[in-house]
């Protein structure tokens, strides 16, 4: 996952400092918030020549402004690698510029419909997520974006999500279990110390208390079977949902196991003849890893280091056995490879 630095958030270090100190740690770009209600073009412009200057890192800019195609020919003179344009502040059509140069992308407040992102779709690369208030520095990130990310993903899988605001290391850890490609840090990166900050935000350890009901998939969003259902219904569900695995319930709708792709695989080799004959109950883990909806990130990683095997998903439950949603590690795991 990038880390896209915002330079204006830190006041007490001259830009030249802070973009030098940035790019000895190896950030991946720098993040420009241009609301052109209150900065000057000009201060912009010569502020990325001043980082030009610097580093070879890309330009990621945000505009907001009520008029954003009058900085067209700015980005294209200028090849601003990534620009952003905040939607709910645009009062024209949208007009993007014709350049081989930029990738752009359209920011989202927290309470905007991700449908919005429609219209723009044919000319954008990515959605920014406003997780906090827009311009606002050391905001909390709120937590009803997870669900929009995995809304966006849906809707929108060959376009990329970023993140901007309250993005610390415990939520970095959970945007990249969602498949987040770059999230923007402005103080928890350039306020502390930098080099350790950048550290944190790729880890894969997080120190957080953040409760797995928080972020899981729900259980609508879950694959599951019942029991008694035949191999084909299994199969179905698996590629539907394209985990690689469901869980399953019994009739008193009571968490019963899971069905992974080495499960059907082993049941292949020992029960070929009767396989299509099979319920999903002959095929299950019925001593499947689980966890809690109630237990934090710290407990759930604990869980997944005291295991010598890979684990990609586990199934979370409440205090009456009963499925309520899941959490996969694919991203995180293609993350990190």
């Amino acid at each position: 996952m990038k880390i896209s630095a915002s330079i204006y958030s830190n006041k007490k270090k001259s830009l030249k400092e802070i973009v030098h100190e940035l790019d000895l740690c190896n950030i991946d770009m720098f993040h420009i918030d241009f609301n052109d209600k209150n900065i000057d073009l000009k201060k912009i412009e010569e502020d990325i020549i001043h980082i030009r200057k610097i580093s070879k890192k890309p330009i990621d800019l945000h505009i907001i402004s009520h008029k954003p195609n009058q900085y067209s020919n700015f980005i294209i003179e200028n090849k601003i690698e990534y620009v952003t344009y905040q939607f709910e502040t645009i009062k024209e059509k949208l007009v993007f510029p014709n350049t081989k140069h930029s990738k752009f992308g359209i920011a989202l407040t927290s309470y905007s419909q991700i449908n919005n992102f429609k219209n723009y779709s044919k000319y954008c690369d990515f959605i920014l997520l406003m997780t906090t208030t827009p311009g606002e520095s050391g905001g909390v990130f709120n937590n009803i974006n997870f669900k929009k990310i995995r809304d966006f993903k849906k809707k929108f899988p060959s376009k990329e999500i970023h993140v901007d605001g309250g993005v610390n290391n415990e939520i970095a850890f959970i945007l990249r279990i969602h498949g987040v490609q770059s999230v923007v840090s402005g103080s928890y990166l350039v306020n502390n110390n930098i080099q350790k900050s950048i550290m944190q935000l790729r880890s894969s350890v997080s120190n957080s208390t953040i409760k797995v009901k928080e972020f899981m998939l729900s259980k609508d969003e879950s694959p599951i079977n019942e029991e008694s259902n035949k191999v084909k219904k299994v199969l179905s569900t698996i590629e539907e949902y394209g985990f690689g695995f469901t869980m399953l319930e019994n009739n008193k709708k009571e968490f019963a196991g899971i069905i992974s792709m080495a499960d059907i695989r082993k049941s292949l080799i020992t029960k070929l003849e009767n396989f299509q004959f099979l319920n999903a109950s002959d095929l299950s883990n019925k001593k499947a890893i689980t966890i809690s909806e109630n237990d934090d990130i710290n407990y759930m990683i604990k869980i997944i280091q005291k295991h010598n095997f890979l684990i990609s998903f586990m199934p979370v439950i409440n205090n009456k056995n009963k499925i309520v949603g899941s959490v996969t590690f694919f991203n995180l795991i293609k993350s990190e490879s």
